[in-house]
């Protein structure tokens, strides 16, 4: 079978990576990519998706499909977020198996990591500190995911693997005023303050946490770049219990210098004010990405370019956004 005919199911493709995950795939050929939207079927559903596997026989899956948000949606929704993901994962991975699907990408996130790890943050801190207490459910239950990868690996000789994304952003985010991340949100505040002439935008915290963005195209590259990588390769950077691969910009920055950019490309002229009540998060969250450089990966997008690309998705979007 020519590689750009094999059927590859990308679990999550209307969220933001999942949609560029296609966009990437399609770009490249590929002329088989299986999609199911969420009333199509339900991920924690496993008789469902037993019988989709069945059904379709992906030969790769991309496991893209999460219940995700920022601050505030992990310290509302904490059970939502630990069940939806554990059995949403634990379903696409084993039925996956089940299916004889041989290889198979999940993505993680860069909250895994213990919340005073050592900076920046290489594969092997994973469980070695206490978890950031606003989105520990999230992380545990992406943790899980990668240990589940790596387990089916070890026990039925699978190739299973798994990458860890920084703070992703771009085309297809999410610009809810409570329930998104923080650079999404920092674009929807200044757009709403610069057309209401607001004198000041409020933003969450000291300000002086820092943190690292990468563009999502340029995550779909990587997910693809890892996903194709010859096993030996891939073998030859990881180990079977650390099996996972961080996936940077390698470069952070404080959110206050963050609202500063953001609040520059949107063209607001007023002041920016912190609100020191409400938390920051983990103080710093920089991944190290040399295993990633390694592979032969690098990012394209640089930070502000990236930003100036989710504003004009934000503005095409403005009446789904608001």
């Amino acid at each position: 079978m020519n590689q750009l005919d094999m059927p590859i199911y990308v679990a999550g493709h209307r969220g933001m990576v999942g949609s560029a995950i296609v966009r990437c795939l399609e770009a490249l050929g590929h002329t088989r990519i299986i999609t199911r939207t969420h009333a199509e079927l339900d991920l924690t559903d496993q008789a469902a998706v037993r019988a989709f596997m069945a059904q379709e026989k992906p030969q790769q899956v991309y496991l893209a499909a999460a219940k995700v948000g920022g601050i505030h949606a992990n310290n509302t929704y904490p059970a939502e977020f630990l069940y939806a993901n554990l059995m949403l994962e634990a379903n696409v991975i084993n039925e996956a198996w089940r299916s004889g699907v041989q290889r198979l990408l999940f993505l993680g996130s860069s909250c895994i990591y213990p919340r005073l790890a050592p900076q920046p943050m290489a594969e092997d801190a994973l469980l070695t500190g206490k978890l950031e207490p606003t989105n520990e459910p999230y992380a545990i239950a992406k943790i899980a995911g990668i240990k589940l990868c790596e387990s089916y690996n070890r026990q039925y000789g699978t190739d299973y693997r798994s990458v860890m994304p920084t703070n992703l952003y771009g085309p297809g985010d999410n610009y809810h005023p409570d329930n998104s991340h923080v650079l999404p949100a920092l674009i929807r505040r200044f757009h709403e303050a610069r057309e209401a002439n607001a004198a000041d935008v409020v933003i969450w915290g000291t300000g002086k946490a820092k943190r690292e963005f990468l563009y999502v195209d340029d995550m779909a590259a990587a997910c693809v770049h890892v996903m194709n990588l010859e096993p030996e390769r891939y073998a030859g950077c990881t180990d079977p219990m650390n099996s996972h691969i961080n996936v940077g910009s390698g470069e952070d920055l404080s959110i206050a210098d963050l609202a500063r950019l953001v609040g520059d490309v949107i063209g607001y002229q007023g002041e920016i004010r912190m609100d020191t009540s409400k938390p920051d998060g983990a103080p710093r969250k920089l991944l190290d990405i040399t295993r990633m450089r390694a592979l032969g990966w690098a990012p394209q997008v640089g930070l502000r370019e990236g930003i100036e690309r989710a504003y004009q998705d934000f503005l095409s979007r403005a009446p789904v956004a608001a």
